[in-house]
């Protein structure tokens, strides 16, 4: 957790908070995140739409199609770039319209149903299961009544590790607090090998 718990909300500038804005910028950057591109070109096209004022559905919905599409190419988020700005901008509309530009409205319609959540956040463009399981394990850090909220790729992180794989277990590890970035420190050893190795390398020299 040390090395690799920092949420991609954090590297995107994004002060989590159960309110609107930074709900919105996370779903913006669960749609970035989506695509197949890396993490690295993600976060770095969040931060370039943000930068470019688009922080809130109105503002992306406002800005034109090319604004969107030039932030996204300042940071590199080629070949999808054309693409993701029209899901932004159709991702937009729908905020406003359907949750008037409040994704807690979303998190009061599911209730407690965690599958209604999840289907609710896929009807956005660009949010698939990937992106539904990216929005809701950063949002449990304020959406705390998600918590434990384990994936797939926590569960694999979690394995390369010889830990435990149950969302009740690997939480019974930290502090409640502390859950999100364990998630987000086991997803990154999910996708990175080296990751695993430099942690197990770490503890065997601890022993």
């Amino acid at each position: 957790m040390k090395r690799y718990g920092r949420t991609y909300a954090e590297e995107a500038g994004i002060r989590l908070a159960d309110r609107p804005g930074p709900l919105y910028q996370l779903l913006v950057l669960a749609t970035l995140l989506s695509t197949r591109i890396s993490t690295t070109i993600a976060v770095a096209a969040a931060r370039q739409l943000f930068a470019a004022g688009c922080r809130t559905p109105r503002a992306m919905r406002e800005a034109s199609w090319q604004d969107r599409v030039d932030a996204l190419g300042r940071a590199h988020y080629r070949r999808y770039d054309e693409r993701t700005a029209t899901m932004l901008g159709k991702g937009a509309e729908l905020c406003l319209t359907r949750w008037h530009d409040d994704l807690r409205r979303l998190r009061r319609e599911a209730g407690r149903d965690e599958r209604a959540l999840r289907r609710l956040l896929i009807e956005f463009p660009g949010i698939g299961p990937t992106g539904a399981d990216i929005f809701l394990r950063e949002a449990q850090a304020v959406w705390t009544d998600l918590a434990p909220y384990v994936d797939r790729k926590v569960v694999a992180g979690a394995q390369r590790l010889d830990l435990p794989a149950s969302a009740a277990e690997l939480s019974g590890l930290v502090a409640r607090d502390e859950v999100t970035r364990l998630a987000s420190a086991l997803v990154r050893v999910s996708i990175d090998r080296r990751a695993a190795d430099e942690v197990r390398a770490e503890v065997a020299a601890r022993r």
